[in-house]
């Protein structure tokens, strides 16, 4: 397809406001694949469409021009999201990656069921893609639903390296729709990944502008005073939600911030799917189209029973399909806005070109409280004291009370956790926290989807109970900005999580940080522990909400060794990532014998 480079002399948000013609159109045609254009009917087919037995895509540098800065892009065919790639169930394909950088690469299929060597990790998997080489995928097609790719090299997922992906089922869909569109939202600055990066570790909250202040105290909407000098002594944050904030990133949908107003077209009374995917370097969104209920039907490309909702949080890395049905023939918003409401961008749904939906202006900031700290206090006799966190074990409270709940107490750290520098906090009292509303939707007045509203569709093929229990602590220390699974980074020798071929194991996640973790598994699927029994969605990621914990089963049925992690892109790569091994029974192959 022609896709030239976005040039960095070509002022997108200038182009992209002369919206509202098709000769308008034909410019973006040059800058956004075909189904990223504002003003398409759809995603089915057509320009910036990969599909067949044979897809190539070829990896080089661009540049993207927001808010008058010009940056580099890494691309994929030439775009900024790169193509989308639609493929059948129960085909086999053959995706041939050509690197045109100076420096490796790689492509992750990212939810996809595929032979291990072809999963698309570097170190793990495969070597990676040298500068200047092709490398080819071959797999099967072995499921259906939304997904998406991207880099799993030199974080350059941040730099644009990711694109859609939609596997159309063999058989009917059970979710039947008479349009399509899909909705990648995605971050983007004008700095390298690198620097954020080395920014925050030199000091922590650095990108932080919605600090509490005098106004918000005299206003009463933030801690009163005492408050703030409790959680100063803890050198807690209740601000610090997100690492990476609209300081520095536009938000964006399809490639367009909220001046370029992405533009999908729909008949009235049509039924819309949406497939939502995040795919952020680190931002988690809320997702809303005002005035409309939305009906889930799929998440990580699973299918799940018909759920109504006015609102959903996405973390990083997850998908959610819905059904929406506009009846009049009016603009709707799609709104994504960042969790700690440092931005948004809106996009429209509309049945004409140029029309523009009205932009909702930005909710106030969250605050953190006691639950995200692990420490939820709901229904506890605390005395009359107050509550130091840094105290020793058996240290009374302050002024004769019992508060002897701790969070930097060695003593009583699991075995399982290393305890060091790079562990500031263990949550004290984790909860399950499945159910809650997430971070920032706690009190809104309209449905939040929640964990425990999915429900399979068909109940998951392996119905045994859990052989054994795994727990894995996500731990950090904020201020240093130090992330790790157990208190280990990858980089300091952090044993592989070992599995049995076959075997069933109910993997628990404890949050002992204060922001919320979307972890990814590669190579399979597991079934959320939410309360609906056989029917336990299947997911490939579960974002595991501030001092809480969340448990899945594991069927354990593809051998090799797979990448698990955060997919907070900086948190993975300072060290929140471990390899999960499955190899074959041997104790079992024994008793064959």
């Amino acid at each position: 397809m022609a896709s030239p480079l976005l040039s960095a002399t070509c002022d997108r948000r200038s182009v992209i406001r002369g919206v509202g013609s098709l000769a308008g159109l034909s410019v973006l045609g040059g800058l956004f694949p075909g189904w990223a254009m504002a003003g398409t009917a759809g995603a089915a087919s057509g320009p910036g469409v990969l599909s067949g037995e044979h897809i190539r895509i070829a990896i080089g540098h661009g540049s993207v021009t927001l808010n008058g800065r010009s940056s580099h892009a890494v691309t994929a065919n030439g775009t900024m999201p790169g193509p989308l790639i639609r493929l059948k169930e129960g085909q086999d394909v053959r995706l041939s990656v050509a690197n045109g950088l100076k420096e490796d690469t790689s492509i992750h299929w990212h939810g996809l069921i595929v032979p291990f060597q072809y999963d698309g990790v570097p170190g793990i998997s495969f070597p990676g893609i040298r500068a200047g080489e092709t490398f080819d995928y071959r797999f099967p097609i072995r499921q259906a639903g939304t997904y998406w790719y991207h880099s799993h090299s030199n974080m350059q997922e941040a730099m644009g390296l990711f694109g859609p992906l939609v596997i159309d089922p063999a058989g009917v869909e059970p979710a039947p729709y008479d349009r399509e569109h899909v909705i990648l939202l995605s971050d983007w600055s004008s700095l390298h990944p690198h620097i954020l990066l080395r920014k925050l570790k030199q000091m922590g909250g650095y990108f932080n502008r919605q600090k509490q202040d005098l106004k918000g105290l005299m206003a009463g909407r933030d801690q009163s005073l005492s408050e703030r000098m409790e959680w100063g002594k803890m050198r807690m944050d209740p601000t610090d939600i997100s690492d990476v904030t609209g300081s520095t990133y536009s938000y964006l949908i399809n490639g367009h911030d909220t001046a370029g107003n992405w533009t999908g077209l729909f008949a009235p009374g049509e039924r819309v799917r949406l497939r939502f995917i995040n795919a952020s370097a680190m931002t988690n969104f809320n997702v809303r189209l005002p005035g409309l209920a939305m009906t889930v039907v799929q998440a990580d490309g699973q299918d799940v029973e018909p759920v109504e909702t006015d609102e959903f949080q996405i973390g990083i890395a997850e998908t959610y399909d819905v059904i929406v049905r506009p009846e009049r023939a009016e603009a709707v918003a799609i709104i994504a806005e960042a969790i700690d409401r440092s931005g948004l961008c809106r996009a429209t749904l509309s049945p004409q070109i140029g029309m523009v939906a009205p932009l909702v202006p930005l909710r106030e900031r969250p605050l953190l409280v006691m639950k995200d700290m692990g420490m939820d206090m709901s229904g506890m006799d605390m005395g009359a004291g107050t509550l130091d966190l840094s105290a020793p074990v058996d240290a009374p409270a302050k002024g004769g009370g019992h508060a002897t709940m701790k969070m930097r107490d060695k003593s009583v750290a699991p075995p399982s956790v290393r305890m060091g520098p790079g562990v500031a906090t263990l949550s004290a009292a984790p909860a399950d926290r499945m159910g809650d509303r997430p971070t920032g939707l706690e009190t809104v007045d309209h449905r939040v989807l929640t964990y425990t509203d999915l429900r399979a569709l068909v109940p998951g093929p392996d119905r045994r109970a859990p052989e054994r229990e795994l727990e894995v602590h996500l731990t950090a220390n904020m201020e240093r900005y130090m992330w790790s699974f157990d208190g280990v980074k990858l980089s300091e020798g952090a044993e592989p999580l070992a599995f049995r071929h076959n075997e069933r194991v109910r993997v628990t996640l404890v949050n002992d940080t204060m922001m919320p973790h979307p972890i990814h598994l590669h190579g399979h699927f597991f079934e959320l522990v939410n309360g609906a029994d056989e029917k336990q969605p299947r997911k490939h990621t579960v974002n595991v909400l501030p001092g809480g914990k969340a448990s899945f089963d594991l069927t354990a049925d593809a051998l090799g060794d797979w990448a698990f992690h955060c997919h907070m892109l900086l948190h993975m790569h300072a060290g929140m990532f471990r390899v999960v091994t499955v190899r074959p029974d041997v104790s079992k192959a024994e008793g064959a014998a």
